[in-house]
């Protein structure tokens, strides 16, 4: 049985081996409720399954910021509302533990084990570590290192989402989702098709996760072919609606509104036959229909999606 001395060195000494230490988990909790500052641990591969640190009568958990849990084994422990920001959780087990409102920014999560863990209102990164460090390769020109946090980060943000999912908080699960896909396509080649359709699939609907993209650019196209219906000109019975010069505002912005209404009706694609494409519009039409029959499927999917989970 090791000794458990008071003094910080012992909880902060990366070279001390605490991790056969059966008593450790009684004299972390002891040590937390004396109300010394638990800050910057080095508890690497310590055995703390069952660990009891919920700060009782406190609004806000103990402060373990800045601590090395690499590979310690927190099963089944009771974390709520604890302070782990910028800790390492990397390859530790918290299978079975409570998480609720734990703080978790800056940590690192790659490899952490959260099966069975209860997530719900756990304070998350906007951007994990490793997307932010690869970020920072990429600025320092170190396309190696940037690439390999690039998958560790689609590696977080992918377990991170599945255990979400499993856990019922589907709205987090999808914001993890994006960023995990988000990480895959900054791996493609620059150039590549492949890079470019993520591209295209991230822009028009945020990867099924973003319905709203979906209405923008209905409404962003639109607005864009009815201009150019404007300049090229279309047909309502024999009268031909296009910008002119010579004619006045008032009658430039009636013909508009009917660019708009024309546009409108071929977007969704039902063809009412009042107004009729001419000439350069003929292609135009087309080709806002073909877009108008594909986004409003599209629409379909990523709204149906959302509200089925």
């Amino acid at each position: 049985m090791l000794d458990i001395p008071p003094e910080d060195d012992f909880w902060r000494d990366a070279k001390q081996d605490k991790s056969q230490a059966p008593e450790l988990g009684s004299a972390l909790e002891a040590r937390a409720r004396s109300g010394m500052p638990m800050r910057g641990f080095c508890l690497k591969k310590c055995q703390l399954a069952g660990l009891d640190l919920v700060h009782r009568g406190s609004h806000t958990g103990y402060d373990l910021s800045g601590s090395d849990f690499y590979r310690a084994n927190l099963r089944g422990a009771h974390l709520f509302a604890i302070n782990l920001r910028g800790a390492s959780l990397m390859k530790a087990d918290l299978r079975d533990a409570n998480l609720h409102c734990a703080d978790l920014r800056d940590a690192n999560l790659l490899g952490v084990k959260l099966d069975g863990a209860r997530l719900d209102n756990v304070v998350w990164d906007e951007r994990v570590l490793q997307e932010r460090e690869a970020r920072d390769a990429c600025k320092n020109r170190q396309p190696a290192l940037m690439l390999d946090f690039l998958q560790q980060a689609e590696e977080v943000y992918r377990n991170l989402r599945i255990h979400l999912e499993k856990a019922g908080l589907f709205e987090e699960a999808g914001r993890f989702f994006y960023r995990e896909m988000v990480m895959r396509r900054l791996q493609m080649p620059r150039w590549s098709a492949q890079r470019l359709f993520s591209w295209l699939v991230d822009l028009f609907c945020g990867y099924g996760e973003q319905p709203l993209r979906v209405v923008l650019f209905s409404l962003g196209f639109v607005l864009f072919c009815a201009l150019l219906y404007f300049l090229t000109g279309i047909h309502h019975g024999d009268v031909r609606l296009a910008f002119s010069l010579e004619q006045d505002l008032l009658t430039n912005l009636e013909e508009l509104g009917a660019c708009m209404y024309f546009s409108v009706v071929t977007f969704t694609t039902l063809g009412y036959g009042d107004i009729a494409p001419l000439g350069l519009s003929r292609p135009l039409a087309a080709f806002e229909a073909f877009v108008g029959s594909f986004t409003m499927a599209l629409f379909v999917v990523v709204f149906v999606k959302k509200m089925t989970r």
